[in-house]
């Protein structure tokens, strides 16, 4: 069939100018909805901002995603006809004068001191003077960007500390060592550097431990498949582990609450969990020598609603109210030269809530500064794919062929 406009030796045919989204398409008129309707109601719910601008670039058509975006600013008069950001009118020049696909990737500021809004837009040309400029929301993938170069920086401080440490008390405990009949050597000095340098490579190794077990429940490795665990079995276990250093310092540790009661998951990782609560709480106990009473870190157990919660309490120095956001982060010290002399990482923490993330779960904390520390840790009660109850079965009455029931 012939255009209109159109000559028979195959000379130029007239040019339109870019139709809106809804005259782009041809209705079906077989059907209750146009296909025209639904070609715009498919572009706004596409999550990818599009937005076309005319020779002035001046907006023609604008999805809902766009405007959410920021492809679009409000006009200089009130109420007037919004503007394209003034990237986006940028890029669309370029894309213009080009005639070919222009892309950039940016971070838009945002206010109430929200993370910028990371964007990629791209810019092609449509003819006409047209120019469509499609944007991807990439906001997660550069705050992943963001947290990946803080943890390379965070490593490459945290280790250089005991690394450096190692080197100097080395050298230290050669020079008192030295036997070239100069001076003497000094076996005391020689022992107190020989304990540093035991403290400090501990310290090094449980760093590079619990980064790797950082980085396997951050997705390096698949969380086996959930298994029930006795919550008893996981307090016993951890009881015995932290009874040593608690004993040492005059501290109880002791349990409370319901026996009997199961979680789901990776037993290994449960057990770090708690394990890491019930050593943070001894660690940031005071001393209970000779008190009376002793000074006690109280392990509980209970259910509330569909989760059991397992909560440490401790009678030790509390959290400041400023550092209770923040301390579920990686590398991060409420008491920074309390963390040093007890060999702390910084990491523990951000182990508990990640093991807690991955199972359906969360860690809360409750503190008040001089009387102690509660954290409590929620687990699902039950597994994360249990099966729905079936619905009762239906009697079929006799009576009926087998063909009737088919």
């Amino acid at each position: 069939m012939r255009r209109r406009g159109a000559k028979d030796g195959g000379g130029p045919v007239q040019r339109h100018p870019v139709p809106d989204a809804e005259d782009s398409v041809e209705k079906e008129p077989a059907r209750g909805v146009s296909a025209k309707g639904l070609g715009r109601r498919s572009l706004d719910a596409l999550r990818v901002g599009v937005l076309v601008l005319d020779e002035e670039d001046r907006p023609v058509l604008a999805n809902p995603a766009a405007r959410e975006l920021g492809l679009l600013r409000a006009g200089t008069v009130a109420g007037g006809t919004p503007v394209a950001h003034t990237v986006v009118r940028t890029l669309a020049g370029q894309a213009r004068r080009t005639g070919t696909r222009r892309e950039v990737e940016l971070d838009l500021p945002r206010g109430n001191g929200r993370d910028p809004l990371g964007v990629h837009i791209r810019a092609v040309a449509l003819g006409d003077g047209h120019v469509t400029v499609e944007a991807a929301d990439v906001t997660e993938a550069h705050r992943v960007a963001r947290v990946r170069r803080d943890f390379v920086a965070n490593v490459s401080h945290e280790l250089k500390t005991p690394v450096g440490a190692l080197q100097l008390l080395a050298e230290a405990l050669l020079d008192a060592l030295d036997t070239d009949g100069a001076t003497p050597p000094d076996p005391e000095a020689a022992r107190r550097f020989a304990e540093r340098i035991q403290h400090e490579s501990t310290r090094m190794g449980r760093l590079v431990t619990e980064l790797l077990e950082l980085s396997r429940l951050q997705g390096g490795e698949p969380l086996p498949e959930p298994a029930p665990v006795p919550v008893d079995r996981i307090v016993a276990e951890v009881i015995d582990r932290t009874r040593t250093p608690a004993s040492a310092k005059g501290i109880e540790v002791n349990f409370s609450g319901t026996r009997g009661l199961t979680v789901y998951g990776s037993e290994s990782q449960l057990m770090t969990a708690v394990a890491n609560l019930a050593e943070n709480a001894v660690v940031y106990s005071p001393d209970g020598v000779g008190g009376e009473p002793p000074l006690q870190v109280m392990i509980t157990a209970g259910v509330n609603g569909e989760f059991v919660e397992i909560a440490v309490t401790d009678q030790g120095i509390g959290i400041e109210p400023k550092d209770l956001d923040r301390i579920f982060e990686r590398f991060y010290r409420a008491d920074k030269a309390r963390s040093r002399a007890t060999g702390g990482t910084g990491l523990g923490l951000a182990i508990v809530k990640h093991i807690a993330t991955n199972h359906g779960g969360q860690v809360d904390v409750v503190s008040t500064v001089g009387e102690g520390s509660t954290f409590i840790l929620r687990l699902p009660a039950r597994p994360p794919d249990a099966a729905l109850p079936l619905p009762p079965s239906v009697v079929i009455a006799a009576g009926y062929s087998a063909a009737e029931l088919q």
